[in-house]
């Protein structure tokens, strides 16, 4: 397991909860502390649960944070056995009498897959909720430009002699990626973008499904009725609207649990296909229409209009690029989303985990059609392991 600190946040019904991973270290302790004082002064009220788990390290700044809030009433969860000699080290108890699970449910990124998207959308409420807003037509027009450019991008691509997948452009990536690894990183090193009003949300990722054939992985990603079983449970609903040979219309409504407000996201898209040759495909998908529902499930549920609302996603696009070759598809996909900006006081806060919720959630996204497509064209699954740059 990487030393790399990592930390995510959940404010279930009772509980706030932290998951951290990595190294416990004097930066990442203020960073908590921090955090935990805006959550808990935003959402009074609730107790504190801290998974160590995933911790490889402690310093001494980080044992004492910790002791301060086991003192204070907060629940120390660990469930392997450093873990547990990390938390009985601190609170003086008996390893056997650590918590090995939280008794409140907890949002677990490094275990449970999550929708990119519904992913942009939790890391935006959280942990404050935010005020409704209207997009904005100098919001709009940066999203226009920057799509336009990535556009001229992936049209460079296509030019014969050039690389038609990035990762051919990175020394040892194909290979890795046969190996089984999926890989995502944001396509700048500025993502998430601010614009007026707004975050450009813009990430790459790619993955290698061994076996496979071009037709059986289209056959797959056009079958837009399957989503909802594949990426449950953040796709609530999915259905075809219209196909074609080179043109499909669908729709989707996505929801993340862990959001303060029961909010989901009803959205209709356009995908068009376009064939290089026998073994090379790409598309482009955009949504044509994004609506909020609010309270959802709720007897209060209602649908607001277009452009308002919270501002959890206000555009989406995205480039897919498939090509056959060394026994079996090479996937690459570049996810484009608009948001509304973070409010300026939570932005050295939400910023982070923004890029660390997109990454994961890019490349369990990838994950979960890498395990899905063999099954679904009567291959046989294979299981496979994750690496994110």
């Amino acid at each position: 397991m990487s030393d790399k600190f990592r930390y995510y946040m959940h404010d279930g019904p009772s509980a706030f909860s932290f998951e951290l991973a990595g190294k416990l270290s004097d930066n990442a302790a203020g960073e908590l502390e921090q955090a935990w004082r805006t959550a808990s002064s935003v959402r009074p009220g609730r107790s504190l649960i801290v998974d160590i788990s995933y911790v490889t390290q402690v310093d001494l700044a980080g044992r004492a944070m910790l002791r301060r809030w086991h003192d204070g009433g907060a629940q120390l969860v660990a469930k392997s056995p450093q873990a547990r000699a990390i938390a009985a080290s601190i609170t003086g108890q008996s390893p056997e009498f650590i918590a090995a699970a939280a008794p409140h449910p907890t949002w677990r990124p490094f275990r449970v897959a999550a929708l990119w998207v519904a992913a942009i959308a939790s890391v935006l409420l959280a942990p404050v909720q935010v005020r409704a807003a209207s997009l904005q037509p100098e919001t709009v027009r940066a999203w226009e430009e920057y799509v336009h450019a990535a556009d001229a991008l992936n049209e460079i691509r296509l030019v014969p002699g050039n690389s038609f997948l990035a990762s051919d452009k990175i020394p040892g990536q194909a290979a890795r990626l046969r190996a089984g690894e999926i890989v995502a990183a944001p396509a700048t090193p500025h993502v998430p973008l601010r614009v007026p009003s707004g975050l450009i949300h813009d990430w790459v990722g790619a993955v290698f499904i061994p076996g496979a054939t071009l037709p059986s992985v289209l056959r797959f990603i056009r079958d837009y009725s399957c989503y909802k079983d594949v990426y449950r449970p953040h796709v609530l609903d999915s259905k075809p609207v219209e196909a074609s040979e080179w043109r499909d219309r669908f729709s989707l409504v996505l929801m993340n649990k862990s959001l303060f407000a029961k909010t989901a996201l009803d959205a209709d898209y356009r995908s068009q296909y376009f064939r290089l040759d026998d073994r090379r495909w790409y598309s482009v998908t955009e949504a044509t229409r994004i609506q909020e529902i609010e309270d959802y499930g709720a007897p209060t549920q209602h649908v607001l209009p277009e452009n308002e609302g919270q501002g959890l996603i206000w555009r989406l696009y995205s480039m897919a690029r498939f090509e056959e070759r060394d026994g079996g598809v090479y996937i690459e996909l570049e996810a484009l989303a608009l948001s509304r900006d973070v409010p300026g006081g939570f932005r050295w806060m939400i910023e982070p985990i923004v890029r660390r919720v997109s990454r994961s959630s890019l490349t369990t996204s990838l994950q979960q059609a890498q395990k899905a497509a063999p099954s679904h064209s009567g291959a046989k699954p294979q299981n496979f392991a994750t690496a994110v740059r």
